[in-house]
Formats: structure tokens, sequence, C-alpha cells
């Protein structure tokens, strides 16, 4: 369970690690993507049109004949509310607005203005309204309500109009009844002839009286009526000019800008990351090919073309080759490897650094190296070592009997000899697959401790297939970021098929900062922690261990 544990927290680790490198290794993309993001929306919202808003809410208040507490009564509120908010933004009420206010507007245009909303679990409504002029847009929202209220309380009034109107019209006859009949009996003399006269008019003028309270009192009741049914709209807080725009905010919006710029520069990384199908560290040997890593060689700066292990042999790269020197050695304990094959899967990889250095701190430790050219089509050893390049393996090809006299020349690295390539022969894969290039192997072996082969890329061409059965051990050198992992594979394969010993793979030019090795510099020096693999190329354990190298 520990076991499990410590595992699962590397590997959490490991990918932490990768992705802050990755990151990291893009760092100017993600920065920049967010600078330019943050400035164009800066600048966009500096360009456009202030938009104020005005807001002002509305109490609806309901006829006291509908307040009841049975939950009928709470439905009938809740949808008498929700049916004003849908009637402040109908045509009647803005063609009123557009008309009292004189504004040169469609409806449809100032609706798109105007926002109403009921606020949740009240009566109250709240109308807010968005325009460039700060004044109209405070002038729009008031008008709204007031004309909203009052076609609201002449919706409502209708209902009782035609029984005010009766009973008004009633009335005011009755009245001219009364005001006629009393005129008559003030003209009417005092005689007693004029008594009966004046009894019936009397009478008639009481009935009279009697008839218009009775219409006053039904007139009353129908307003008593009216009050208690009408549910009408108080402006509770009146909209004010506004002072500052709610649109745009250039610094909200630079910053929504920048870190939204943010996220897709580093999902575009990421992306980038996922399609990019070359190796990029020993996981991906390990899981592609299941090679063990003999070492990492880090990227360094040449010295005028001199060799990193005889200009600073005391640089973490040479150190690196030291390492891959004492790697190999543990390869084949047994049967130890004295003839050894160098190739890449791309021209571009640097598989003839690696030979070179390689046999240069071989020959450091005390024994005799030989390092051959059997690059016949694009030769370069004896550019590395500046040495002439008429006498070579080529050549040795058309003896009639071998003899390497004058051919293993000498380098400035005491015990490190090299047979250049020699002339650049037609038919280089008929060579290296003759007989007479074992013959050749035997005779350089009977002179070196350990033979260094520097073959072409073995997916370009098959010249390093046809050697690769008649050494003892093949290294394959890939650089990560520039290798393909199909090349890569490929590769392997080819070599399988042949029957050759790859002992191992080795990681050239390997750039720690954008890897997913962690490195830190102490005092001038850079201590490591290494992922070590076992001889299936499965890794062991994290911090197994610690180097101390030397920055140059």
């Amino acid at each position: 369970m520990d076991n499990q544990f410590m595992d699962d927290s590397l590997s959490f680790s490991d990918d932490f690690r990768r992705y802050f490198a990755l990151i990291w290794r893009w760092w100017w993309m993600i920065g920049l993507a967010t600078l330019l993001a943050a400035v164009t929306a800066y600048l966009v919202s500096q360009r456009m049109t202030p938009i104020y808003q005005a807001s002002t809410t509305l109490l609806i208040n309901e006829a006291s004949a509908n307040r009841t507490t049975d939950y009928t009564s709470i439905l009938t509120s809740e949808r008498l509310a929700r049916t004003y908010t849908e009637m402040l933004s109908k045509k009647p009420v803005l063609q009123a607005v557009i008309d009292d206010l004189g504004l040169k507007l469609e409806i449809k245009d100032l609706l798109k203005m105007i926002s109403v909303e009921l606020v949740r679990d009240t009566q109250l409504i709240e109308v807010k309204v968005e325009n460039p002029d700060p004044v109209l847009a405070s002038d729009i929202a008031n008008r709204l309500v007031a004309k909203f209220a009052e076609q609201t309380q002449a919706l409502q009034a209708s209902r009782y109009a035609s029984s005010k109107q009766n009973l008004e019209d009633q009335l005011t006859r009755i009245d001219e009844q009364i005001q006629t009949t009393s005129k008559q009996i003030n003209s009417l003399g005092t005689g007693t002839e004029a008594n009966p006269e004046r009894d019936r008019l009397e009478a008639a003028l009481a009935q009279y009286r009697q008839t218009y309270a009775s219409l006053l009192q039904s007139y009353e009741q129908v307003r008593v009526a009216e009050a208690g049914s009408t549910s009408n709209v108080v402006q509770i807080d009146p909209a004010t000019t506004p002072e500052t725009p709610i649109r745009p905010r250039p610094l909200r919006n630079a910053a929504l800008a920048g870190a939204v710029g943010l996220f897709m520069a580093i999902g575009i990384v990421f992306l980038i990351e996922a399609l990019d199908d070359t190796i990029k560290g020993p996981e991906d040997i390990v899981r592609i090919i299941g090679l063990p890593v003999l070492g990492l060689i880090i990227r360094y700066e040449t010295n005028e073309g001199m060799l990193i292990t005889i200009a600073e042999p005391r640089s973490p790269v040479s150190e690196s080759f030291r390492s891959v020197r004492t790697n190999l050695q543990f390869t084949s304990v047994d049967k130890p490897i004295r003839t050894l094959l160098i190739t890449s899967p791309s021209p571009s990889d640097g598989k003839t650094t690696i030979a070179a250095n390689l046999g240069v701190v071989i020959a450091q430790n005390g024994k005799r190296v030989a390092l051959i050219d059997a690059d016949l089509r694009r030769p370069n050893i004896h550019k590395v070592f500046d040495i002439p390049n008429r006498m070579g393996l080529s050549g040795l090809f058309v003896m009639p009997e071998v003899n390497l006299d004058g051919s293993l020349q000498k380098t400035i690295t005491e015990g490190l000899y090299t047979l250049p390539a020699g002339d650049v022969p037609p038919n280089p894969a008929e060579l290296l697959g003759s007989e007479k290039l074992s013959e050749i192997l035997r005779l350089v072996s009977e002179k070196a401790d350990m033979v260094i082969i520097d073959s072409p890329p073995i997916v370009a061409v098959t010249d390093s297939a046809v050697l690769a059965h008649r050494v003892d051990g093949v290294i394959l050198v890939v650089k990560p970021g520039v290798t393909k992992m199909a090349a890569a594979r490929q590769a392997f394969e080819q070599l399988n098929r042949v029957g050759a010993n790859v002992v191992g793979v080795i990681l050239n030019e390997v750039d720690f900062a954008q890897s997913r090795y962690h490195y830190y510099q102490y005092k001038g020096y850079y201590y490591g922690y290494r992922s070590y693999y076992d001889e299936s190329g499965n890794k062991v354990r994290k911090k197994l261990h610690k180097e101390k190298e030397k920055v140059t």
C-alpha cells in the first residue's frame, strides 16, 4: 500500500513538473497572448460609446377586496405581478412614453433599452433603462412608470364607469327636478287658493329629495366598491440621473480578456504538445521501444568545433558522457562489449558527436579506443578531429589484402585512434555488407580494447542494419523535441529484425529547462535527481542517485 502511494505521488510529481516545464517553455507566447488580449480589449472598450443605466422600483398595491390568506389569493397576487411586468413593456405604454417625451424612436428601439424584472417573492417590479444619455435614461424610466400607472387606473376604472355614469345622470335629473319644484313653490302666492298646489309641490319635492338621497347613497357604494377592488401601482424609488456608465468598463474588460487570452494560450500550448509526436524524454523511450536510457547529454555550446570532453573535461556535459561510459560497462557483465555501433533514427540527432565524445571518455579511462567512421555517405569524423580523410575505411575494401598500416590515425587524446571514412564510394551498403568488413573489424579489434563505429541513420539507409549484426552492441541516439516517435520505433524494429543487440538509448542535447527533469542550482553546482531504469526499461524509483555537476 505504501509503495503504491509513493508511486502515485511520484507520478503526480512528474506530471506536475512536466506541465510546469511545458508552460515555462512557452511562457513568452502565453504572456504575449495575455497582453495582446488585455490591451486590445482595453482599447476597444475606450472607443465604445458609454451606456448609462437608470432604474426605478414599483410597488403593486393590491386591492383590499382581494386580500385573503388562502392559497388561491397568493397565486392571484403572483399572477397579477407577472401580468404587470409584461404590460410594462407592451406597445400602448411604450407609445405613450414616445409621444410624451417626443422621442424619435421606433417602439422596437425603445424596447431594447428597457428591462423589466419582478423581484422574487415580493410585489416589487424593477425597471431599468439603458441609454447613452444619462438624463434621457432617467426620464424614460420615470415616464414609463407614470404612463403605466395612468393606463392601469383607466383600465380598472372602466369596469365601474357605466354604473357611475348612470347614477350621475339620474342624480343630475333629480337635482334639476328639485331645483324646478323649489322655484315653483317660491313663485306661489300667499293666498289660500294656492295652498293645494303648494301642498302638492312640497310633497313632490320631498319625494325628489328622498330619491336623490337614495341615488347618492348608491353612487357612494359604487365608488367604495371601485376603490376596494382596484389595484394600483406606486413608484417607491424614482429613477435618478446616473453618474457613471455601466459599460464599457475598460479595466474589467481588459482583465477578463487577459484571463481568456491566458487560458486560450495555455490550451493552445497543450494542444501543440498533444500534436507533437517527437520524443520528449526517457518515459517515451520506455513506453515506445522499451529500451533502457544509458544517459542524458545536456545541451551545450560548442567551443570552435572542439569536442566538449576534450575542451572542458570537468564540465557537466563531460560528466554525462562518463556516466554513459559507466552505464555501458554494466549492460553486459558476462560478455563485455568490444565493438559498439552508434546510430540514430534521423540525421539531425547528433550521433557523430556522441560517438566521438564517448570514444574520448573511454580513452581517458586508460583504454585503447578505435573510432571508425562507417558513414560512407556523409562522413564527419575527420572533420571533428581535424585529420586527413585520404586514407580511410573505403580504401581498405579495394585492397587485395587488408592492411591497417597508416589507416588508424592518432588523435590529441591519448589512446584514441580514428579510422576515417575515406573517399565516398558509389555503393556503401554493398561494401559494409561484404565479408571484408569482418576482416577489417577483426584487425581493428586486435589493436584496440574498444571499437566504436559511427554509422548512418538507420531509418534513412540500410547501412546501419547491415552493420548491426556484426557488432557486440548498438546504441541508438535520439534528440528530444526533434526525433519523431514513429522514427524511433521504426529504427528499433529494423535493428530487431537483423538480430542486433541494442544495449540502450542516449538522449542527446537535452534542455533541462524544457524537460521533465528537475534540476536546481546551488553555489555554482547543479544537483540533479533522475529517474533510473532497470534492464527491462522500467522506472525503478525516484531520487535513486544524486550527482554534483560543476556549472560550465
